[in-house]
């Protein structure tokens, strides 16, 4: 992206240096990708040393002194619309790198990945004891991390944490937004339980073989456009999407009693990784062209699984894939499978919930993270809490199952602290996108119906694929769907089809 004009120096040797924090970050996404999917246990120790001189040699070229110079030079060259945006973004970098110490960044990737790959053994055995003496060390980081960019930013230390991920949100305006969903949200749960309860549903009967389960999986992909030239489908202990535009990886899990899983969690990844193909290529490896946020981002994802991968059209389009993956069954024809992927029923597992209920278990996850950041309970108090609000918000009891309580997320021990708000934000962003898609194209449901989802990927890649980090979110959402974010889309889509 490097502009020849002489005119831009400042502007140049800033792009250039981003450019080359660029690929640093390709190699170290892929050696996560790795640690999670292929490295043998033995690795561990090595390969979070590694990545830690990765960490500590990025932050070292993004606290250069001699950047904060050439920021404040290149504000005052001729710069076009799109490079200003991409100025912007890279003091945005600057500033939450320099709040932060090379010690600490290299003592919290340390005690994350030592967490992560311990967590993988301690939650099948329920071992909530040995996850918490590792949690401990990643949750001191954080605390650290979160008072020092409150400092800087003068936001609350949860607000400086979440601002990494989401920014301009703050705790102040997620209490109102959740504060709304929790007023509606439990009756319309017991209200859609009630109606479904009266509609027929066929259990799929299995086992499901993985070799057919990952045939189907791919197939799903290829429906929604994935490039496999550029990316793949691989395995791992909690599906994610990493990896660069040009070569992005993304893991799935699989379980041979069940098969819609793997196939709606690899659907959602699918709507992460479709984004990244199509991020804007013309900034590639600058700030710019990055996702916006991350609820920018899970608004992708949920697009794909939740909007789509619910829709009565798009039941059509899988069943005869899954009638070829599994053999014909009666509970493969279209309305049954429509059925089984619109179930609405309160469980323990955040990934595995449906659309309805999925916002109780964001809710629960962000009351509980926001205190232990400000330092108001602290790690031990985190299973009663837990308990008490999955009973609260979804009926469900947790006492003493760890593994598919506080311990069933990769997000605590990697220090994604701040993260868990922008899934719901996702999905009320995705719910304004097809309302928006809607308005332009009254024919949507028709077109998808017909199998003909490309109107939706067409809008998306418009509006929002292409889009990178060129305006703030709140001016992004207002070009793509006419308003700032507005939570009452969720309900309405909630309502409409479920009620």
């Amino acid at each position: 992206m490097p502009n020849s004009s002489a005119s831009t120096v400042a502007y140049d040797r800033l792009a250039t240096t981003y450019l080359r924090l660029h690929r640093l970050q390709h190699l170290q996404s892929i050696a996560y990708w790795d640690q999670a999917a292929y490295m043998p246990a033995a690795g561990n120790d090595a390969r979070a040393a590694a990545l830690a001189e990765v960490a500590t040699l990025m932050h070292r070229m993004s606290t250069d002194p001699k950047l904060r110079d050439d920021l404040d030079h290149a504000e005052q060259e001729p710069l076009d619309e799109s490079q200003r945006a991409n100025l912007r973004e890279m003091r945005r970098v600057w500033r939450q790198s320099n709040a932060l110490p090379e010690s600490l960044v290299e003592r919290t990737q340390l005690a994350s990945s030592r967490c992560e790959h311990a967590w993988r053994t301690q939650r099948p055995a329920n071992d909530w004891a040995g996850f918490a003496s590792n949690l401990r060390d990643v949750l001191a980081c954080a605390r650290e991390e979160a008072t020092l960019l409150s400092d800087q930013t003068g936001l609350s230390r949860y607000d400086a944490m979440m601002d990494r991920f989401e920014p301009g949100m703050t705790s102040a305006q997620l209490d109102r937004i959740f504060g709304d969903v929790r007023q509606w949200l439990p009756s319309l749960i017991q209200r859609v339980i009630d109606k479904q309860s009266r509609e027929p549903l066929i259990q799929p009967q299995g086992p499901f073989p993985v070799a057919a389960q990952r045939a189907l999986c791919e197939q799903a992909m290829r429906l929604l456009g994935f490039d496999f030239e550029a990316g793949r489908l691989d395995v791992s202990t909690h599906p994610f999407c990493g990896g660069v535009p040009e070569d992005v990886r993304m893991t799935t899990r699989f379980r041979d009693d069940e098969f819609l899983v793997s196939l709606m969690g690899t659907i959602h990844e699918t709507g992460h990784g479709r984004y990244e193909q199509n991020r804007p290529r013309e900034t590639l490896g600058q700030p710019v062209s990055q996702a916006r946020s991350m609820a920018l981002h899970e608004s992708q994802s949920l697009s794909f699984e939740m909007q789509l991968g619910g829709h009565e059209g798009f039941a059509e389009l899988l069943s005869p894939l899954v009638a070829q993956a599994f053999g014909e069954q009666t509970a493969f024809a279209p309305g049954n499978l429509h059925r089984l992927v619109t179930r609405v029923k309160p469980g323990l597992i955040r990934v595995d919930a449906d659309e309805v209920t999925y916002p109780a278990h964001v809710i629960l996850r962000y009351e509980i993270e926001r205190p232990l950041i400000e330092g108001e309970i602290e790690l031990d108090d985190v299973p009663a809490l837990w308990d008490a609000k999955m009973a609260e918000l979804l009926g469900v009891d947790t006492r003493g199952n760890y593994k598919d309580g506080p311990m069933q997320d990769v997000h605590w021990p990697v220090a994604l602290f701040g993260y868990f708000p922008c899934y719901s934000l996702g999905a009320m962003y995705a719910a304004q996108w097809f309302a928006a898609m809607r308005r332009a194209m009254p024919d949507l449901d028709t077109r998808i119906g017909r199998g003909d989802l490309q109107p939706v990927f067409d809008w998306l890649h418009r509006h929002i694929w292409s889009q990178g980090s060129r305006y703030l979110t709140d001016d992004l959402c207002r070009r793509a769907s006419g308003e700032v974010l507005n939570p009452a889309h969720l309900r309405a889509h909630l309502e409409a089809r479920y009620l």
